[in-house]
């Protein structure tokens, strides 16, 4: 078939783009501007890439997907609906493309980037459709021939229970994306607790206050027993965890915490229950190299290591920070300094709390402008939520030279050279820090 995805740039939509290119099938695609994800799908998949929108784009195809952003008032939208060409939203788009897949599905609020990029490199003969850039191989899509796939499933819009998973992983449960389910909590656990009735094989964190709650059969991870003697060592320089498992013995992963050996651990329960042997699994952990903009370090250098870290919720801050202090410290650094752009304004107002608490420990702390994702602009007075902390309200941040430079109205206002800098959130902060912007 010939498949257009209206905002083919997002990580998520091109993702799928790329599994139906792999099946057969002819894409194309248009976004609002050229980026990465355009160019390597144009260069590396052949599909013919629309910037901006445009109603031609849609002509002579069979089937339109688009992200949960565009409108019916979007020019290919409205053509396509014009010209009678089925329409599917992404979460609809799931149903016929994973009907006929074994599924190894991974939810949560936090850490199932990580946990899907893991049983990928746990499972390696897969396809694996993942939320982020794994940097085992390159991509956000692994193609194998077969119809098994690791995914990593979204709860913001219940597309995850469009699935259809064989195995569901659930590595934790925190109300997020509350604007989607009115606020209706029982709404939002239900649906977890849908998503894992609908597999055969579930393995969750048992000692997550909703998932302990649960009556059903499971495989259940107990971190604080069955994760032991969690140690941290560097390996060229970069972050690694050691630990012991269960019975199993020692395993090491690539990354800081002990979340990320709560991951790997849900992992490692997973590919066992596949049927991969304990010590291929051991050896295939040493395989996952991380993922683009998960503690991501994008300058390694002996006086100053620049980070980029997708964290935009309050839990998923204060780990990372807590895993930032154990690596300023195998470094030797002195100072460690965070760049923040919020990400959506209802959740900057919903956890602004969190917010405030999860950087402590920064020496300076510089608070980009709110990504409204989509959202209408609310105004919200960070400079005096956030008084306790040294503080820099800026407009950008770029790096240059191996230099961070923060920038208001145009000037630098201040330059990091030394230490341990992390740039947080899930707007394009990454093309900022990463000088690419």
């Amino acid at each position: 078939m010939k498949i257009h995805f209206i905002g083919i740039g997002g990580i998520g939509l091109s993702a799928l783009a790329k599994f139906l290119s792999g099946q057969g099938h002819t894409i194309s695609g248009s976004d609002i501007k050229q980026t990465e994800i355009t160019d390597d799908l144009a260069t590396n998949f052949g599909a013919k890439i629309t910037i901006p929108h445009h109603p031609d784009a849609v002509e002579g195809v069979d089937r339109v997907i688009y992200s949960a952003v565009v409108r019916p008032t979007n020019v290919e939208y409205a053509h396509a609906k014009e010209l009678g060409i089925e329409l599917f939203s992404r979460k609809e788009a799931l149903r016929f493309i994973l009907a006929d897949q074994e599924v190894y599905a991974v939810g949560g609020a936090h850490g199932k980037s990580t946990t899907s990029a893991m049983l990928a490199a746990l499972v390696p003969e897969t396809n694996a459709l993942i939320g982020a850039i794994a940097k085992q191989f390159g991509s956000n899509v692994r193609h194998a021939d077969n119809n098994r796939v690791v995914f990593e499933a979204d709860e913001s819009d219940e597309s995850f229970l469009n699935a259809h998973p064989h195995l569901a992983v659930v590595t934790n449960v925190e109300p997020e994306h509350m604007e989607y389910y009115g606020y209706d909590e029982a709404r939002f656990y239900n649906a977890y607790r849908r998503f894992l009735d609908l597999a055969a094989i579930r393995v969750i964190n048992a000692e997550d206050p909703f998932l302990s709650s649960l009556e059903m059969e499971a495989v259940r991870l107990y971190p604080s027993r069955d994760i032991q003697a969690i140690t941290y060592i560097l390996v060229d320089g970069e972050p690694h965890t050691r630990f012991d498992f269960q019975e199993h013995g020692t395993f090491e992963v690539f990354g800081l915490g002990a979340h990320i050996a709560l991951d790997a651990a849900l992992a490692i329960l997973a590919a066992l229950e596949l049927g991969e042997t304990i010590e291929a699994i051991r050896a295939h952990l040493l395989d996952y190299r991380g993922i683009k903009k998960r503690f991501d370090v994008i300058q390694n250098r002996d006086t100053c290591v620049v980070i980029d870290d997708y964290g935009h919720h309050p839990t998923e801050i204060k780990a990372t920070m807590h895993a930032l202090k154990t690596y300023r410290d195998l470094r030797g650094f002195h100072t460690l300094n965070a760049i923040w752009q919020p990400h959506k304004y209802s959740r900057t107002l919903d956890n602004l709390p969190g917010f405030v608490e999860c950087f402590d420990g920064v020496d300076e702390l510089v608070i980009l402008p709110i990504w409204a994702a989509g959202e209408i602009e609310v105004d919200i007075d960070l400079t005096g939520a956030f008084s306790r902390y040294t503080l820099l309200m800026a407009d950008r941040v770029t790096r240059e030279d191996g230099i961070v430079k923060v920038l208001r109205d145009g000037h630098v206002i201040r330059e990091y050279a030394e230490g341990l800098i992390t740039a947080f959130g899930a707007g394009d902060i990454t093309y900022q820090i990463r000088g690419e912007s």
